[in-house]
């Protein structure tokens, strides 16, 4: 059935308890100048992050007092622990909360946010992990069969249209393919891209050198080479429609401007001492999702998309990159007070 309570008021709830029990122990010592809250939570997941043992403790303790009190208790099992100690990692610091002790991440790796947390305390297998799986979805993709499904509806049409039988030259059966795509349509589509192309000649289309390609061209080629130009052909018309559909996507068609973009790499290390407000402004950036004007008018909070400073229409790449020196300072920081969606 589900929680039956408000996810607002089970928020609010909780962060009252933590109001109430972060007062138990000091601001987490990072090194470097670097303070953190000793508590982190997300919904009914929360963190405890101490500098001393015995901070951990007391805030454990008051935690538990608290969640008596409100006629919750913690699971330990579910709950994780890890003892680091001048940068190595302390297996025999144990704590306990509600009477029960709480594994280890050494004992029992855990997952959290999405994320799987062990004694490793390293990157480098997160970052493998995180290039298979964009591997995987990407090849998920181009093993898609609608596309492949196209390519052999044509390749049958135009192996019927240069049979050498007369019969079945006069007959020109029909390709069933369905509804919304016509395969006659779209081999015809093909043949005549590929005598546009032949009228234009060769040209410069990425970053190769003219002369670095060997280009085919429509009158010269016969039979089977003739129908592999077609499908192949199909195939282009096939990616160029994704991408027109990618780039009619204000917000998940971002990834088709990256091409000239600076990348810019973020380690867990960074992640975890960068000030949450940060992490979200950048995130957002590279996904355009700033309240700037423009956004705000899209979004049904703002009616003027105009930039106050120069009259132009007010994007985030406007503010962040259009006006050089101080101009757009101000703009920049007053992002953090705009309305939020």
């Amino acid at each position: 059935m589900g929680c039956t309570i408000s996810p607002i008021l089970f928020v609010m709830a909780m962060e009252v308890i933590l109001k109430a029990a972060e007062d138990s122990a000091d601001l987490a010592n990072l090194g470097g100048g670097c303070y953190m809250p000793p508590l982190k939570a997300f919904m009914d997941d929360t963190t405890i992050i101490c500098s001393k043992e015995d901070e951990t403790r007391r805030m454990l303790g008051r935690l538990d007092v608290l969640m008596a009190w409100c006629r919750m208790k913690f699971k330990p099992k579910k709950s994780r622990s890890l003892s680091v100690r001048k940068g190595k990692i302390d297996a025999t610091t144990i704590f306990t909360v509600a009477s029960q002790q709480i594994p280890t991440v050494s004992q029992q790796p855990v997952k959290s946010l999405g994320r799987w947390y062990d004694s490793s305390m390293k990157d480098i297998k997160k970052g493998l992990e995180t290039v298979e799986l964009a591997t995987e979805d990407l090849l998920a993709i181009n093993r898609c069969g609608l596309q492949e499904y196209k390519c052999g509806k044509a390749r049958l049409l135009s192996m019927l249209e240069d049979s050498e039988d007369p019969v079945v030259k006069t007959v020109q059966p029909t390709i069933k393919a369905g509804r919304k795509w016509k395969v006659a349509e779209a081999v015809d589509e093909a043949k005549d891209c590929l005598k546009i192309k032949e009228v234009i000649g060769q040209t410069q289309t990425d970053r190769k050198g003219l002369g670095s390609s060997t280009a085919k061209w429509w009158s010269k080629a016969e039979g089977k080479e003739k129908r592999d130009m077609v499908i192949n052909e199909i195939r282009l018309n096939e990616d160029s429609r994704r991408v027109q559909k990618a780039v009619q996507q204000p917000q998940q068609g971002q990834w088709t401007n990256w091409d000239n973009a600076l990348q810019k790499s973020l380690t867990w290390n960074e992640i975890w001492h960068m000030a949450p407000l940060r992490i979200s402004f950048l995130i957002r950036s590279v996904y355009d999702l700033l309240p700037s004007n423009a956004n705000l008018v899209r979004w049904g909070k703002k009616e003027d998309p105009t930039c106050p400073l120069c009259q132009g229409r007010q994007t985030t790449e406007h503010v962040l990159s259009s006006h050089w020196g101080d101009t757009h300072g101000g703009i920049t920081e007053s992002f953090r007070n705009l309305p939020q969606t």
